[in-house]
């Protein structure tokens, strides 16, 4: 049976439009950092890259190299863990410039990915569809843990209206928000879909304010 992370991690991503606390285990996936406005032309090439090993990881059945625990499955939705860089955070927040952005661009693989195999899928990538920017992607396992989410339909740039309600929860909780890294998981296709319905899952870590 084929694995579809929107029927079996609905909980993960498809959150609702309120926050919840929730804990979010170790995932492996291929990731990518880099920095600079999403809005311009560049930003594309490291979806790209990220969406090339993705499929090339689901692909490997029926081009004759995959595991031997391979099973059928929907690829992940891309996923973005944003911060801003340290000379930016010096300066006023109405001084904020979306060139000052870092970001580490992720998609989550499937629990057979081993490191080994993940070596081999970017290899076989580079022949394929060769891109400079392979050179820069890595294998991970990465945890947020105990971590606020929820989701937010709209603009990206409206989405400090959601942080706020999702601080208040955390608050709460009598927890606080780690840091102002965030995560964001994008379930809709900017290039398709009006500003206005975008579909975006929030999260951020927690710690105990104590």
């Amino acid at each position: 049976m084929k694995h579809d992370w929107k029927k079996t991690e609905e909980s993960i991503y498809l959150p609702k439009t309120e926050p919840v606390f929730i804990k979010i285990p170790p995932f492996k996936f291929f990731t990518i950092e880099g920095k600079g406005n999403p809005n311009d032309k560049f930003f594309a090439d490291y979806i790209g890259v990220l969406y090339s090993l993705a499929y090339g990881v689901k692909m490997s059945s029926k081009n004759g190299f995959a595991p031997q625990n391979y099973f059928e499955y929907t690829v992940y939705p891309l996923e973005g863990v944003w911060d801003i860089s340290e000379e930016a955070k010096k300066r006023p927040i109405e001084e904020f410039d979306k060139s000052t952005l870092v970001f580490n661009l992720m998609i989550r693989q499937p629990e057979f990915v081993s490191e080994d195999f993940a070596k081999d899928v970017i290899v076989r990538t580079k022949k394929k569809k060769p891109h400079p920017l392979l050179d820069k992607v890595k294998f991970e396992v990465i945890s947020d843990g105990d971590c606020i989410q929820m989701m937010h339909i709209g603009s990206y740039d409206n989405e400090p209206g959601s942080f706020k309600k999702m601080e208040e929860y955390c608050h709460g909780l009598n927890l606080a928000r780690e840091s102002k890294i965030h995560r964001e998981i994008y379930l809709s296709d900017a290039r398709r879909v009006s500003p206005d319905k975008l579909k975006t899952v929030l999260r951020f870590k927690t710690k105990s304010q104590f």
